[in-house]
């Protein structure tokens, strides 16, 4: 193999290897807004299941 063909398969290399970091760096970021989502879902879901009967209910005379 010579230098210039050496030299292009180590771009190639270095160019993929940019290209997963990049994806990977975007799947994290979409995992940890996942996660915070479900933070706040359960948070919400918790204030629901200490107060069981707020909201519930509706006291209509007629």
């Amino acid at each position: 193999m010579n230098i210039p063909e050496l030299s292009t398969a180590l771009s190639n290399v270095k160019i993929a290897d940019q290209v997963s970091v990049a994806v990977l760096d975007k799947a994290l970021e979409s995992a940890e807004a996942t996660g915070a989502g479900i933070l706040n879902m359960m948070d919400r879901s918790m204030e629901l299941s200490v107060n069981p009967n707020i909201g519930s209910n509706i006291d209509i005379f007629v």
